[in-house]
């Protein structure tokens, strides 16, 4: 919601262009230390679970009569890249509080969940806490490259035209390939995109913008071959598995097989997210919205 508004703000006033996602703590920090004249670029909005803590802190905490010093965010990550993140100072919220406490990733989980001794085939059904809904398709198809833009693309298609489109899948940006470009057709302007997963994919696409050679309005960079799916934390399979499977793709595979499942698949569709709106940040990209949401990066010279 927030990137996209951003996208459509940078193309109708004039703003900075290529916008470039920023859910990447690597890329990020790759990034401040070699291409600082980039740092203009970068999407303001902070990553999905840096803002999911902010409203849990803010908003959440408000709706329930919670006190945000009581409440401790733990994230679940597939990237190590993450627990750095989350110790940065600009990614706090108007609580006064980090966003995120403590980041742990998938593997560390499934470690913890083997010595607790967990059998969760054989666990009783229960119920549990969902304090912020259930997620969209868009939601789910962040953790492949390419996913972060089909995301936006899907809202910003819609508030150009006005309309519930249904044609909402970008195959253009999708695949595990290191470098894709393409020109994507959003409710009839066309949008010049690439998407880059790998840092030294992204430093060959930055310099090729720096020399002149390519032009673009959107980028999407993501730390990780293949994306958050085939991130530092996840779960390492041993090489009899990855010399024959290429579990990016299946990875990747999987998040848009449940994307197209689920009964929701476009962000400012979800009620939960309309609420918030409605209740709290009045719309994407208000004062309020930018106060908690979004945040800024630094040059850095030194490693």
């Amino acid at each position: 919601m927030e990137e996209g508004t951003e996208l459509l703000n940078r193309i109708k006033n004039g703003g900075k262009l290529p916008l470039i996602t920023s859910c990447s703590p690597g890329w990020i920090k790759f990034c401040e230390h070699n291409f600082p004249d980039f740092l203009d670029n970068l999407s303001t909005c902070k990553s999905p679970h840096e803002m999911f803590g902010a409203v849990i802190k803010t908003y959440y905490a408000q709706k329930m009569g919670l006190d945000p010093a009581k409440i401790y965010v733990v994230s679940v990550m597939p990237c190590t890249a993450k627990k750095f993140e989350a110790k940065r100072e600009e990614l706090a919220n108007s609580s006064g509080y980090a966003d995120v406490d403590t980041v742990i990733t998938t593997r560390e989980l499934a470690a913890m969940i083997k010595e607790a001794g967990i059998d969760f085939v054989n666990l009783p059904d229960s119920d549990f806490d969902n304090p912020m809904g259930n997620a969209t398709g868009a939601g789910v198809i962040f953790g492949a490259t390419g996913g972060v833009m089909e995301a936006a693309l899907r809202t910003v298609a819609d508030i150009l035209t006005g309309e519930d489109l249904k044609d909402i899948d970008y195959h253009a940006v999708r695949g595990v390939e290191g470098i894709k470009t393409a020109e994507v057709n959003v409710a009839g302007k066309t949008v010049r995109v690439a998407v880059a997963s790998g840092l030294g994919n992204a430093r060959k696409l930055l310099e090729s913008i720096r020399r002149g050679e390519a032009t673009y309005d959107f980028i999407e960079i993501m730390a990780c071959p293949g994306g958050c799916v085939n991130g530092g934390g996840q779960i390492i399979q041993p090489s009899s598995v990855r010399s024959w499977v290429d579990l990016r793709a299946l990875r990747a595979k999987a998040t848009y097989e449940e994307d197209v499942d689920l009964p929701i698949r476009k962000s400012h569709e979800n009620p939960v997210i309309k609420t918030l709106y409605d209740e709290f940040y009045g719309e994407p990209g208000s004062e309020k919205a930018h106060h908690d949401l979004h945040t800024h990066y630094h040059r850095r010279e030194n490693y």
